[in-house]
């Protein structure tokens, strides 16, 4: 299994040289590069409670804004433009809007970093399925395209389910001609080493822990040995789904929460459980109604998004308080939370 073990921070880096191991006596190769110095602490596995279940409290404390002090970032989609969106408090900002064009590339591509820094999306003729990579700061400016530049081909694919993956706030992991290129969006080249073998990769937003499937297998990693899991989604709707994949790990990188991948090309922002990847139990989830999204943010935090607004779990998945959003963002795709 070929595991990738090269990301930069948000600010700083930091050497560190680590080899991963797989459970169960399997082993696994990785590659040993730099590892971004943590904007938080993250906590360890055996911080969790003694059976490996957190324990969810069924109350909520009341509604208020001050239960999320920090920025919300949100991908709505006007008749012509994608539009992000700054929540903080009650005031909601648009930070800068992005035409479609022709096509759907842009409406299926366009991502926030994990630190709401940076955009990206693919850029695209109508009926085309790959296309020319974008990146700008999140207020719109400095806008640049990124070319090509071996390994990569300078063709995106914008098609199929989150071609746009991010590790840390610059990097890129995009999809091209059948295999994956890492890309550092401040610099616009290609990081060096081996992009890797895995699927439906995703990391946490420091870069130091990931989510993957590895030859058909899913695994989580806490940056020194990897867990294989299983899971398996409700079959009433899964008929109706290309299957399930992971859209947000936790800090330490022993959870995640899964969502359905679509059956066409568009686009899917959802999730909708909690999987522990050290005992392949869902996690129970406090609140009422069905639950829309799952963002693990880079305190810590796990905001759990319903029809009714945001319900705020702590790191051992007891409740918070929830947040009533604004109105007009109720279809609007919650990509990040910066404290």
């Amino acid at each position: 299994m070929n595991v990738i073990h090269t990301a930069r921070g948000l600010r700083t880096v930091a050497a560190l040289a680590a080899a991963v191991f797989v459970t169960a006596g399997t082993s696994a190769c990785g590659e040993t590069g730099t590892t971004p110095s943590a904007p938080t602490t993250a906590r360890s596995f055996a911080s969790a409670a003694a059976d490996g279940t957190p324990t969810a409290v069924p109350a909520t404390p009341a509604a208020s804004s001050a239960t999320l002090a920090g920025t919300r970032y949100y991908l709505a989609f006007g008749d012509r433009a994608a539009e992000i969106h700054a929540v903080r408090g009650d005031t909601d900002r648009v930070t800068t809007s992005v035409p479609y064009g022709t096509g759907d590339c842009v409406r299926n591509t366009i991502t926030i970093s994990p630190y709401g820094e940076r955009l990206a999306w693919v850029e695209a003729t109508a009926g085309a399925e790959t296309g020319t990579l974008v990146t700008a700061l999140v207020d719109g400016t400095g806008r640049a395209t990124i070319g090509k530049r071996t390994p990569y081909s300078g063709r995106t694919a914008c098609v199929g389910d989150e071609p746009l993956v991010w590790n840390t706030n610059d990097r890129l992991l995009v999809q091209q001609e059948g295999h994956a290129a890492l890309l550092d969006l401040s610099t616009r080249r290609p990081v060096v080493g081996d992009a890797g073998n895995e699927t439906l990769k995703w990391w946490t937003p420091d870069g130091r822990n990931w989510a993957a499937v590895s030859e058909g297998r899913p695994y989580a990693t806490d940056g020194r040995r990897a867990t294989f899991y299983r899971y398996t989604p409700p079959k009433a709707d899964a008929a109706r789904h290309d299957g399930w994949r992971v859209r947000s790990v936790s800090p330490d990188g022993r959870f995640v929460a899964v969502g359905w991948i679509n059956t066409d090309t568009s686009r899917n922002d959802g999730s909708f459980a909690v999987v522990d990847t050290t005992t392949s139990k869902v996690v129970e989830l406090p609140g009422d109604g069905a639950v829309r999204s799952i963002l693990f943010t880079t305190d810590g935090t796990v905001l759990v998004r319903r029809a009714a607004g945001i319900t705020v779990l702590d790191q051992r998945f007891r409740p918070v308080g929830t947040v009533t959003e604004p109105a007009g963002l109720g279809r609007a795709a919650l990509l990040a939370y910066v404290p």
